[in-house]
């Protein structure tokens, strides 16, 4: 499936800012390699929140078995393979080509079944996409150009029992020192022009989003960098990186 709806919230620039460097989604010292370094800490908070809802069995080896999760912004599939290995029948969308070509090939290499589609999560919503269990909007919303818009329809996918977690970057002084100047001009971490500072927002920001929608929103749960460890953890620290939950309300 290839569609891209004329009403989305899809930025071309920011679109083709990843395409330039799909090709190194799997490689761990490339271009993606804070990503990662951050997927530890992004995968125990997805698991834990989704246990939580679901009361699933932790000690299982495919805990989440016949539930749906969409991973939003998926990318070369970093997410997407290990909630397939929990169990999950995942669908992986992307508005970039070139993404969902490297997730697919990467997923094909392994035995995994992951739908990988070129789409948005606008497009899902009007094709009447049955509802998904878990949605994951891991670090995409700074890089949208209708963020309320977006925010609203990735939650009109869920499940009424769903939940969706959220991952941004906070817009503080702290942030632009770290996760921007840092990041990007000094420690060469991220492509240079990666990220726009402007567009970073902030936990009430993101709660103003739904504020006229039927959602619970649970959150900041700080992400924080050691340098000296070269570890991410979890963290009261939500001055940079932070996440958050959705879910229905009754």
């Amino acid at each position: 499936m290839s569609e891209l709806s004329s009403a989305s919230s899809v930025d071309d620039a920011e679109v083709a800012r990843f395409e330039a460097v799909a090709a190194q989604w799997w490689d761990p010292k490339g271009k993606f390699a804070p990503l990662h370094r951050f997927n530890p800490v992004r995968l125990s908070f997805i698991r834990q929140a989704a246990e939580r809802r679901f009361a699933a069995i932790g000690g299982t080896d495919r805990p989440f078995e016949g539930l749906r999760l969409l991973d939003i912004g998926c990318g070369g599939g970093l997410l997407s393979e290990p909630m397939t290995r929990l169990g999950f029948a995942v669908t992986g969308v992307d508005a970039s080509e070139r993404n969902i070509g490297v997730a697919r090939a990467h997923a094909s290499s392994l035995g995994l079944n992951i739908d990988y589609r070129r789409t948005t999560a606008e497009s899902l919503l009007a094709a009447r996409e049955p509802p998904f269990d878990v949605i994951l909007n891991m670090e995409v919303i700074e890089h949208v150009a209708n963020p309320k818009t977006y925010l609203n329809d990735c939650a009109k996918l869920l499940a009424p029992k769903g939940v969706m977690i959220l991952a941004t970057l906070n817009r503080t002084l702290k942030s632009l020192v770290l996760a921007k100047i840092g990041a990007e001009y000094i420690l060469g971490w991220l492509p240079r022009g990666a990220h726009d500072w402007r567009k970073f927002m902030t936990p009430m920001e993101v709660r103003a989003l739904l504020a006229d929608a039927p959602y619970q929103v649970e959150g900041p749960f700080g992400v924080s960098y050691d340098p000296l460890a070269d570890r991410w953890s979890r963290s009261s620290d939500y001055s940079v990186n932070y996440m958050m939950t959705v879910e229905p309300t009754p």
